[in-house]
């Protein structure tokens, strides 16, 4: 046996393994959909009743001068932002109800695909995990928008327990979720120990709230929980996944980044950008709609790495996605430099701003466009893609030797170097069929002479 025929039956055994370790049957799967159906109850409790209470919350006007997160609920405007409604010609009502509606969407997309992962994968333990997480998450709403918002100071203890041991493990599960994903189980053994930084990072959100020091330390928390999270990942990539499996993981941090670039995109905007960045700018309006996005990018790629990730070629996607993306930032820097260095430098040399420097600057760009896409495409294929790179090459140049050559004992050397660079078997061989006796040989098929013809 081959060692490729070894490895693909080694990673076929870890695949049933796998499966059968974390299914569920008998009194425990009952206990669990019991348990999962329960939590739901509970969760859909603090949904549909926080609703009303988060848009009454939105329709009102929070008091301070700059939102603070103890005391106006997520996207309430203060009074920086009426003038900017007003402007817009926009009233009160209607922002609180677009707010509303793009929040409860988005969530409602998290238990959607919580529940069809429910329905299609109950009997796995991964299944009821990652549906569990799936709609604890959306019943809080984005950003916590809908984490208890209709408690009040009168509401029962045990109501106020529950809220809070939903947030508490809002979090360590979403931990849980990324240290077992796609495999249902801990690999290795003690990455389950880092489900605690999990809860410790919680605890440290939770303490710089009331002590802003330890506002601080964050960065340091989220990089040591996040960051050994992520080491564990790429360890069970490199050693334990299957094929199958690591097409799943693409999938899910391929939608993590393009989720977490719409939030960077977002913040640089908020930020950098002094128009967007003023109290009453319009942009500041859209901040809801920006995170719901990137809240929607979750349960999609979820969904998508569960049960559809063999619907596209995903090394294809994010070949073209670091392609094409590389092309655009690379031609908006030229396209900048071009513009601002000419207008500096006719600026400097005779003391006029022409018109010509754009109209140069945007012809020079669109010369520039296919040269630079080929080179970043060579670029991409041989840092991320070098086996299909070198097959690709083999495969060019064999084809230039096969217009060429015309002796079969060459050709036949030649075709087995290909196969063994470009496919790297255990063994290669080629046979080729011999010619047919004389006998058998099938002779050019002639119509008959029409009786005509014979007769003339």
């Amino acid at each position: 046996m081959s060692r490729s025929d070894t490895e693909a039956k080694n990673a076929s055994h870890r695949a049933v393994d796998n499966t059968e370790n974390t299914r569920l049957s008998g009194s425990w799967l009952i206990v669990a959909r019991w348990a999962w159906m329960v939590a739901e109850l509970l969760l859909a409790g603090n949904f549909v009743f926080s609703i009303p209470a988060y848009y009454a919350a939105l329709r009102t006007v929070c008091t301070v001068s700059i939102a603070v997160v103890d005391q106006c609920a997520t996207w309430q405007l203060v009074p920086d932002n009426m003038s900017t409604l007003a402007r817009l010609h926009i009233s009160l009502d209607a922002y609180a109800a677009y707010t509303l509606l793009i929040n409860v969407v988005a969530s409602l997309l998290f238990w959607a695909v919580g529940i069809l992962i429910f329905l299609r994968k109950s009997r796995e333990w991964l299944g009821l995990s990652v549906s569990l997480v799936l709609i604890l998450v959306g019943s809080s709403g984005v950003a916590d928008s809908l984490q208890g918002t209709f408690m009040t100071r009168d509401s029962p203890l045990i109501l106020v327990v529950l809220v809070l041991l939903f947030n508490f493990i809002q979090w360590p599960a979403v931990g849980l979720f990324l240290l077992t994903f796609p495999t249902g189980r801990f690999t290795p053994r003690w990455s389950w120990l880092i489900v605690l930084l999990w809860i410790v990072q919680l605890g440290y959100f939770w303490l710089a709230t009331f002590v802003p020091a330890f506002g601080a330390g964050i960065p340091l928390v989220l990089l040591i929980t996040w960051g050994s999270t992520l080491g564990v990942q790429m360890y069970r990539y490199l050693r334990s996944y299957t094929p199958a499996q690591r097409q799943q993981v693409k999938w899910f941090l391929f939608v993590v980044v393009v989720a977490l670039l719409l939030d960077i995109v977002n913040s640089v905007l908020s930020g950098l950008v002094a128009p967007f960045n003023a109290p009453d700018s319009w942009f500041k309006l859209l901040d809801g709609t920006f995170t719901a996005l990137v809240f929607m990018t979750v349960p999609i790629g979820i969904g998508i790495a569960i049960f559809r990730y063999r619907l596209w070629d995903i090394d294809r996607i994010i070949n073209r996605t670091l392609v094409y993306g590389l092309l655009t930032l690379t031609l908006a820097l030229v396209y900048f430099a071009l513009v601002f260095g000419a207008q500096h430098v006719l600026v400097v040399l005779i003391g006029n701003n022409d018109g010509i420097v754009i109209v140069s600057a945007t012809l020079i760009v669109a010369v520039l466009i296919l040269p630079l896409r080929r080179r970043i495409q060579r670029l991409i294929d041989r840092r991320f893609y070098r086996r299909k790179y070198d097959a690709a090459k083999i495969v060019a140049a064999f084809s230039a030797t096969l217009r060429q050559e015309v002796e079969l004992g060459q050709l036949h050397e030649h075709l087995l170097v290909v196969v063994q660079e470009a496919m790297q078997p255990a063994h290669s061989s080629l046979w080729l069929r011999p010619p047919a006796p004389d006998a058998k040989r099938h002779t050019p098929w002639r119509a008959n002479p029409s009786l005509l013809s014979q007769e003339e």
